[in-house]
């Protein structure tokens, strides 16, 4: 009993000696993960619409190549987001134009409008978290949008 009323004191006094620290909201991808064995991750079922199909093409090939940033590609075979998209355009710029310009509006829905380009948002970003879940919301909005 004692025990317990010394734990009930150690709580109160934690909770208000840590009231004045602020906290931020925390994106459950950022923290939950699952291991993932990329190159044995079967494409999935591509979007009915050819910019969307273009951006889950893009998701899929950092899935399995793997992401960089400061270039479109780095030597080991790893692309940036914008990589990604060319690397899948095969030649359709108008095509990888409207994947950039979904996935830009994407990114400036979730980030603000004071993102200046893709690369510089890619760069931005020292691991493939969110580049890559940019890359799947573009894929859905460009979906909705029917493109």
């Amino acid at each position: 009993m004692k025990m317990t009323a010394r734990l009930n004191e150690a709580a109160v006094a934690h909770a208000v000696n840590t009231a004045h620290i602020p906290i931020e909201a925390l994106d459950l991808a950022d923290i939950v993960t699952v291991p993932l064995t990329p190159t044995l991750q079967p494409p999935p079922a591509t979007y009915p619409t050819p910019v969307a199909a273009l951006l889950q093409r893009a998701h899929h090939r950092l899935l399995t190549g793997g992401w960089c940033s400061g270039a479109l590609a780095d030597e080991d075979g790893a692309h940036c987001m914008l990589g990604a998209i060319r690397a899948e355009a095969i030649g359709q710029s108008g095509l990888e134009t409207d994947a950039t310009s979904v996935l830009l509006d994407a990114i400036r829905r979730k980030f603000g409008e004071h993102v200046d380009s893709v690369p510089s948002f890619n760069d931005a970003h020292g691991s493939d978290r969110i580049p890559m879940r940019m890359l799947a919301q573009a894929a859905s909005l460009a979906d909705a949008r029917s493109l």
